[in-house]
């Protein structure tokens, strides 16, 4: 008996040992298995202004190299072991983020030549059906495109550039399969529902239609995907043929084409960050040659639309913040120009709407976009009143002159994007469709305000914010910031329904208005680029440090995100002040500023020697050296940092964020995750269709709630 008892426990024992050494060999084979990969460094000199570089990884950059794909899948492979234990999770935000989204929807129709318009979206498919119907809202539909059944066998497909000719039995539309922004023209007849055989490789997208119904006008990107000719087709004749219309050779520019709101003239446009040029064409004519309304002058900006006899101009002539001018169409050159609009020190001068009673202008006020209505008889001018404390709003599709309404915008970070009709004559607001949030959602259940933060010199910087009325300031809550500073482009507060996923557990959503971008007018770009550049970084970190200090969350619970150059300010914060944040997200992050500036082959190069400056003078690349992450990459502790790119990004190339990835995993001192995640089949703006986009903002999520232990 005793010896069954010992060897009762003796089986006991070694079952127990058996286990133990099995979780143990299961322990360190997963060790093993999630242990990041090691990029090989191959040392290449980068020598400029007697001072030399050395980039371990600069063999990244070679697109066609097995072993950068094989690093590029070893990097997807860790994130996901790394990340399998939210795999469940992301899944549950996923199905939470689009479960929100009606399935079966519709935009909101306009009308145009006699047809309304609209595009509409049926429930288990991905992609848009766009539509249209004469006279009528009753009449029958017609379907001109059903991009469900045309994306078929494609991982990617986008369709851009939409347009009808004269007599609306035509269609020209771009398709882009690989998300490189390189689309291919294609051309349908509507009478008999044929693809024509005419077909256009290498296009921005769009065809503009002259009056003939035949002719066609378009743009084509050379190898750096610099849109640098304007091409004629005439439909039934060889493309090869096609007649070039413009080159533009100045590298700096980029050149389009589209028609003007009152389909009587043809404008060529030609632009650069700090100039622009036009030509113009009679619609009627497209066989003549194109006249130039302004020849192009270093920081002469403007932009042209018609009506009646005159051109109306907005431009930065004498004008910072812009003013709105009005010429006759025979004499076009600036000392003809006549004020519509006057320049303001404080107001800036964003867009207008031409109709045959009112001029309407977009105007940015204190950091918030407004909506002002003139008469064109000079009795009267009123401004649209929102009654929000932060929102966007923007003037939105209104093809037709003779109207007493105006189509507009609206959304804040409680409401859902609205779009309104308004009666310019009576004042009267028609909300035609809000974005419907499915489940239990209320808007009355989050608050949003506006804070200033006081950046490094001073300045007061906006902040927009929204969370879950109830939360307490009480400085430990999770909070994910937004920046973006760059390129004049102004972070309107606007409703996003994923973002409920967040803010339904906990978190704080922030955007910071910071310098770069153009909130507070065009002063506020100007000081957030070339040699002020670091203003931009600086006012980010003086947002999430005056956010901290207000009690609404602290370091342990700061998450930043940021993209493309929003993904070069986590950058550079990340480098200048890691210990503040918790989490950094950085998608497809443009981080090896100085290389790709001095590499002009590279999409974008050129044209932005006037945003960041020319590292070929040595001030513009000792100043920017000093910011590059990339460059600036140190042994220190890092944040946890989740970091994406897309294979085929045509903005910010793929090898950016995946030698910034290698280097920061040799270099840092902490412990703390870094993911890298590279969708092998998109570009700059993530996969096509409507809601696989959502996959990757799950596993945004789902890293920064793991990190705080939310997993629910």
């Amino acid at each position: 008996m005793k010896s069954l008892k010992c060897h009762g426990r003796w089986i006991r024992s070694f079952f127990v040992y058996a286990v133990i050494s099995l979780l143990f060999l299961m322990s360190f084979a997963c060790s093993k298995k999630v242990k990041p990969p090691v990029a090989e460094k191959i040392p290449k000199e980068l020598t400029i202004h007697e001072h030399t570089r050395v980039d371990n990884y600069y063999w990244l950059n070679e697109r066609e190299n097995p072993k950068v794909i094989d690093y590029l899948k070893a990097e997807n492979e860790y994130k996901e072991a790394v990340m399998k234990h939210t795999e469940e999770f992301q899944e549950t935000l996923f199905n939470e983020i689009v479960g929100r989204i009606k399935k079966t929807d519709m935009s909101v129709p306009y009308k145009d030549s006699g047809y309304y318009r609209y595009s509409r979206y049926v429930e288990g498919n991905e992609y848009p059906i766009y539509c249209r119907k004469k006279g009528s809202l009753e009449a029958n539909e017609e379907i001109l495109l059903n991009v469900n059944e045309m994306a078929e066998g494609y991982d990617f497909y986008n369709v851009a550039g939409y347009s009808e000719s004269s007599n609306n039995n035509l269609i020209a539309f771009g398709v882009d399969t690989v998300s490189r922004r390189k689309y291919t023209i294609y051309f349908k007849n509507l009478t008999t529902e044929e693809m024509l055989l005419d077909k256009i490789p290498n296009t921005t997208g769009r065809a503009v239609w002259a009056n003939d119904n035949k002719t066609v006008f378009y743009s084509i990107k050379d190898k750096t995907l610099r849109s640098y000719k304007i091409l004629k087709h005439v439909l039934g004749t060889d493309v090869s043929s096609d007649k070039e219309v413009y080159h533009e050779k100045d590298v700096t520019f980029s050149t389009y084409i589209y028609k003007t709101k009152s389909k009587k003239y043809l404008i060529i446009g030609c632009g650069s960050t700090l100039s622009s040029e036009y030509r113009f064409l009679d619609a009627s004519e497209p066989d003549g040659k194109f006249k130039i309304i302004q020849t192009r002058e270093r920081d002469l900006e403007y932009s042209v639309d018609h009506f009646r006899n005159k051109f109306y101009i907005r431009t930065n002539y004498k004008a910072k913040n812009f003013r709105l001018m009005e010429t006759s169409v025979w004499k076009t050159t600036k000392e003809n120009w006549k004020e519509v609009i006057p320049h303001r020190e404080d107001v800036l001068l964003q867009g207008y709407e031409i109709f045959k009673d009112f001029l309407v202008v977009n105007e940015r006020i204190k950091g918030l976009p407004n909506i002002r209505v003139i008469r064109w008889d000079k009795k009267g001018e009123h401004y649209l009143n929102f009654g929000e404390e932060t929102y966007s709003a923007s003037i939105s599709t209104n093809p037709e002159f003779d109207t007493d309404l105006l189509r507009y915008s609206y959304t804040s970070l409680t409401t859902p994007g609205s779009v309104f009709d308004y009666n310019m004559n009576t004042r009267e607001k028609k909300l035609l469709k809000q974005q419907e949030v499915l489940g239990d959602f209320d808007s009355a259940s989050y608050f949003t305000e506006r804070l200033y933060a006081t950046a490094k010199d001073g300045t007061k910087v906006p902040i927009s914010l929204v969370y879950r009325k109830g939360l307490e300031k009480n400085g430990d809550n999770p909070l994910l910031l937004y920046g973006y500073g760059s390129y004049g482009a102004s972070m309107n507060a606007g409703f996003r329904s994923d973002r409920l996923s967040l803010l339904d557990r906990g978190f704080v959503y922030a955007i910071a208005h910071i310098r770069g971008g153009q909130e507070m007018g065009r002063y506020w770009y100007d000081e957030g680029k070339l040699l002020k550049k670091k203003n931009t970084f600086t006012d980010f970190i003086a947002c999430a440090e005056h956010l901290i200090a207000e009690k609404f969350t602290n370091s342990n619970k700061l998450f930043v995100i940021g993209g493309s150059a929003g993904g070069l300010l986590m950058g550079a914060i990340a480098n200048m002040q890691p210990d503040l944040f918790k989490g950094i997200i950085a998608a497809v992050p443009w981080v090896d500023v100085i290389t790709t500036m001095l590499d002009d082959s590279i999409p974008l190069t050129t044209a932005e020697y006037d945003e960041w400056g020319n590292p070929n003078d040595k001030e513009y690349y000792d100043y920017m050296l000093s910011y590059s992450p990339y460059d600036n990459v140190e042994a220190k502790d890092y944040p946890a940092m989740l970091v994406t790119t897309g294979l085929h990004d045509s903005q910010v190339q793929y090898f950016e964020p995946a030698k910034w990835a290698a280097k920061l995993r040799d270099l840092k001192t902490d412990n703390n995750i870094l993911l890298l995640h590279t969708n092998m089949e998109a570009g700059h703006g993530g996969v096509s269709g409507r809601f696989r986009r959502y996959r990757e903002t799950a596993m945004e999520y789902a890293f920064m709630l793991d990190l705080i232990g939310i997993n629910k």
